[in-house]
């Protein structure tokens, strides 16, 4: 079974990945993990590197036709991104589309436990990643990420646990079935 996972920053899907990835016995593919990755070989931060994809729409589309190709020479697979949802449904890649959500006030206290920041630091960092995400995909793809239409589940975490997160996504692809 091929699964996407998008959400915001700071929503649990990254743990929810994970875990399921482990009960499913399936591979997951992070992107944001990629993105990180070329932030350090630039010598950037996630916001530096962003402002530079505005510019240089090949960032995006590097990763994004790593998600493609991903998805279509594997069947069974987890992919976690932003638009993995999207890229599938618009290239006709079978796949249960899943979007993990979260207020914002708990989605900055968890980025700013994670790294080692104020709830105010992370606040500025992750809107201005936000904002520029959602700039992008608009207008190299004409994607508004806001547009949850295309997912067949979405779970908000404010008063979950990642297990109980998984359950559901479990639930729901076992009904998928």
């Amino acid at each position: 079974m091929r699964i996407t996972i998008s959400g915001p920053p700071g929503s649990g899907k990254t743990t929810a990945c994970s875990k399921l990835s482990e009960i499913l016995g399936l591979e997951a593919v992070v992107f944001g993990k990629i993105f990180r990755e070329l932030a350090a070989e630039k010598n950037l931060s996630l916001g530096q590197l962003g402002e530079l994809a505005e510019k240089d729409p090949s960032i995006d589309k590097m990763i994004d036709s790593r998600i493609l190709d991903i998805a279509r020479a594997n069947e069974n697979i987890i992919l976690e991104s932003r638009l993995s949802a999207y890229m599938c449904a618009r290239n006709n890649i079978p796949a249960f589309k899943i979007y993990i959500d979260a207020s914002p006030e708990v989605r900055m206290s968890r980025i700013g436990v994670r790294e080692g920041e104020t709830v105010e630091e992370a606040c500025a960092k992750t809107l201005d990643r936000q904002r520029s995400e959602a700039k992008r995909y608009k207008m190299y793809y004409d994607i508004d990420i806001e547009d949850k239409s295309v997912y067949d589940l979405v779970i908000n975490t404010d008063e979950l646990d990642p297990d109980q997160v998984v359950k559901k996504i479990l639930d729901a692809v076992g009904e998928a079935n």
